[in-house]
C-alpha cells in the first residue's frame, strides 16, 4: 500500500479489512477506527475510574470494596472510597469485580497449510476484550528455524494490538545458533517459555534428542518448557490407516489420533523433563489419558503444569460425525475434542487441582479455509474459537455448577497464568499497584453464543447456540473501559507487549533437588588398578 494514502482512508481500509459486514460491526466504531478524540473516542474516556460497591475477588480472598483506578494502575482497594468529581463512577453493586482474564494459549494470524488463521492481533484481541480477557500469550513460530526472524515477523503482526500480550517461542530445531537465540529471547526479549511439538511430523515435530537438548537449555535459562503432547509418528500412521479405510471426513481426524497417543506423549515428555529436572507445562490437555499422567507426576512431586482448554472442558466429539461437512470441520483441532466423559473428567481435574489453568488454543479458520480438506481430513486447518467465550463458559461450567469457588475462578482464568509466567502481581490481581485490567461480571445475567454476534472474524462457532449464566458486563483494559453496554471501543496499536522474566516460582528448589540427586549417587567409586 502506498505511503501517500491519507490517514483517514488508510484507517477506513483497515476497518473494512478487520471485520465482516454483519450485525457485529455495529459494536465497533462506525465512523472509522479512532485515535485521540476522534472515531472510537477511547482517548476521551476518563483516566480516573471508581468501581463502587462490588465484590472484589482475588485468587485467595474476596471482599466488598471500591476500586480506584488512575492512569491505568489500581491505586486503592477499600470500602467507601471518596474521590473527586472528575472520576467516572461505575456501580458494581451485586456484581463481581475480578482481574481480567489471561489466556495462556492463542494462535493469532498463524500460518498453516498455506493459509492464515482469520483472527489477527486486532480482531482476535477485540473478541477477547468483549469476553473479559485482557491479556493473552501467543506462540511465535520460527521462520526456517530462526527464532530472531520469527520474533520479527510476530512483532509486525502485533503492531495492531488493542490489548496487552506476551509471547511464547516455538522450537523446531536445535543447534548452537538456536541455543544462543534462546538466551537472547530470555534475557533481551522478555520471552520465558519455549514450546516443543511432539506432533505434526515433517512440519513442527521434534524428536526426543532435540527435546532433551531443549529441556536442558530451558533449565539453564530459567525458561518454562511447554509441550504439545501427541505421538507424531503414530498419528502419521493413524492418518494413513484412516485413508486406507476410506475414512476421509472430519471424523477421521479424531480416529487417527486417539487418546492413548496423547497419553503416551504426555508420559514421555514428563519422564524426560523429570530426567533433566526442569518444570514442564503440558498444553491443551484433552483426554483422561494425558490428565492421569499429569496427576501421577504431580503426586510424586514433579513440577508439571496441566492446561485444559475450554473446548475440551465444554464439548464432546459428536460434532465431528455431523453429516454436514461445514459443521463437522469446524470442530477439527489437535489434540481432538474427545468422546463424552473426557470433558467431565477434565472438569473434575481442574476443580481438584490436578490441572491448573484454562486456555483456549484459539486458532480460527473460516468455513472456506476448512473446506480445503473436504476430501481429505489431513488438509483441514486445525483450530477452534474460544478467546471470547472462555470466561463465560468457565463460569457457567465450573462456578455456576458448584464445582469451583469464585476465588478459584479467578485463579484458573487469570492469577495462575500470571504466576506461572512471572507477571504477578502486575497482572492477575486487583491490588494497589497492579495494572487496571478488570472485569465486572454479573452472576445473574445470561449469555448466548452464536456466530452472528461474536466478534471473531470466523463465520462459525463451535459453541453455537450455547446459553449460560454469568456475563461479563464491563471490561477495563489498561484503565480504560473498552466493553460496556454491549459496546466495544478499541483502538489498534493501543496494546502493550508485556515482557516476562525467567525463573518463575516453578523453579524454586530446583537447585536443591539437583544437589540432593548428586549427593545420592555414591559415585564415582574410587577403584585401585590391578598391579598384576
Amino acid at each position: 500500500m502506498a505511503y501517500h494514502l491519507s490517514l483517514s482512508l488508510l484507517l477506513s481500509l483497515l476497518l473494512f479489512t478487520y471485520f465482516p459486514s454483519n450485525s457485529q460491526s455495529k459494536q465497533f466504531c462506525e465512523a472509522g477506527i479512532g485515535y485521540d478524540e476522534v472515531g472510537c473516542g477511547i482517548s476521551s474516556s476518563s483516566t480516573k475510574l471508581l468501581i463502587k460497591g462490588g465484590t472484589v475477588v482475588n485468587a485467595h480472598h474476596q471482599e466488598i470494596a471500591d476500586v480506584y483506578v488512575k492512569d491505568g494502575i489500581i491505586v486503592a482497594v477499600k470500602p467507601n472510597l471518596k474521590v473527586g468529581d472528575d472520576v467516572k463512577v461505575i456501580d458494581a453493586t451485586g456484581k463481581f469485580v475480578m482481574p481480567g482474564g489471561i489466556d495462556p494459549h492463542t494462535h493469532l494470524a498463524m500460518e498453516a497449510l498455506n493459509t492464515e488463521s482469520v483472527d489477527d492481533f486486532f480482531s482476535g484481541q477485540a473478541a477477547a476484550l468483549a469476553g473479559g480477557t485482557t491479556m493473552h500469550i501467543d506462540f511465535v513460530i520460527p521462520v526456517n528455524g530462526s527464532l530472531i526472524a520469527g520474533l520479527e515477523a510476530y512483532e509486525k503482526k502485533a503492531k495492531k494490538s488493542c490489548m496487552d500480550y506476551g509471547f511464547h517461542m516455538v522450537i523446531t530445531k536445535f543447534d548452537d545458533i538456536v541455543s544462543r537465540d534462546m538466551e537472547i529471547m530470555v534475557k533481551e526479549k522478555g520471552i520465558n517459555s519455549f514450546k516443543f511439538f511432539l506432533a505434526y511430523k515433517g512440519v513442527l515435530m521434534v524428536n526426543d534428542e532435540l527435546l532433551l537438548e531443549g529441556l536442558k537449555r530451558c533449565k539453564s535459562l530459567g525458561a518454562l518448557a511447554m509441550v504439545h503432547a501427541e505421538n507424531g509418528d503414530a498419528v502419521f500412521e493413524g492418518q494413513k490407516r484412516m485413508i486406507q479405510l476410506g475414512i476421509t471426513g472430519p471424523e477421521g481426524h479424531a480416529l487417527s489420533r486417539p487418546p492413548l497417543l496423547e497419553g503416551e506423549a504426555t508420559a514421555r515428555a514428563i519422564r524426560l523433563a523429570g530426567f533433566v529436572n526442569t518444570p514442564l507445562y503440558v498444553v491443551h490437555v484433552m483426554s483422561i489419558d494425558a490428565m492421569e499422567e499429569i496427576a501421577k507426576a504431580r503426586k510424586s512431586g514433579q513440577r508439571v503444569v496441566g492446561e485444559p482448554v475450554v473446548s475440551g472442558l465444554a464439548l464432546d466429539d459428536s460434532g465431528l460425525w455431523d453429516s454436514d461437512f461445514t459443521t463437522a470441520s469446524k470442530y477439527v483441532m489437535s489434540p481432538p475434542i474427545r468422546a463424552s466423559g473426557h470433558g467431565k473428567a477434565l472438569q473434575d481435574a481442574l476443580s481438584n487441582g490436578v490441572l491448573q489453568l484454562v486456555g483456549t488454543d484459539h486458532c480460527v479458520f473460516n468455513s472456506t479455509q476448512k473446506a480445503f480438506g473436504i476430501d481429505d481430513f489431513r488438509k483441514i486447518p486445525n483450530g477452534v474459537n474460544g478467546i471470547e467465550e472462555r470466561m463465560h463458559l468457565v463460569w457457567d461450567l465450573m462456578v455456576e455448577s458448584g464445582q469451583i469457588s469464585v476465588t478459584d475462578y479467578v485463579r484458573v482464568t487469570s492469577t495462575e497464568c500470571a504466576r506461572i509466567f512471572n507477571i504477578y502481581p502486575r497482572k492477575g490481581a486487583i491490588i494497589a499497584g497492579s495494572d487496571a485490567d478488570i472485569i465486572i461480571l454479573n452472576p445473574n445475567s445470561t449469555f448466548e453464543i452464536n456466530a452472528r454476534s461474536h466478534h471473531s472474524r470466523t463465520d462459525t462457532n463451535v459453541y453455537e447456540g450455547r446459553r449460560g449464566k454469568g456475563k461479563v458486563e464491563v471490561t477495563i483494559a489498561g484503565g480504560r473501559v473498552v466493553w460496556e453496554n454491549n459496546e466495544l471501543k478499541v483502538v489498534p496499536g493501543s496494546g502493550k507487549y508485556i515482557e516476562m522474566a525467567p525463573f518463575s516460582y516453578l523453579f524454586s528448589g530446583i537447585d536443591r533437588a539437583d544437589a540432593s540427586y548428586l549427593s545420592s549417587l555414591n559415585a564415582p567409586v574410587k577403584r585401585f588398578k590391578s598391579t598384576t
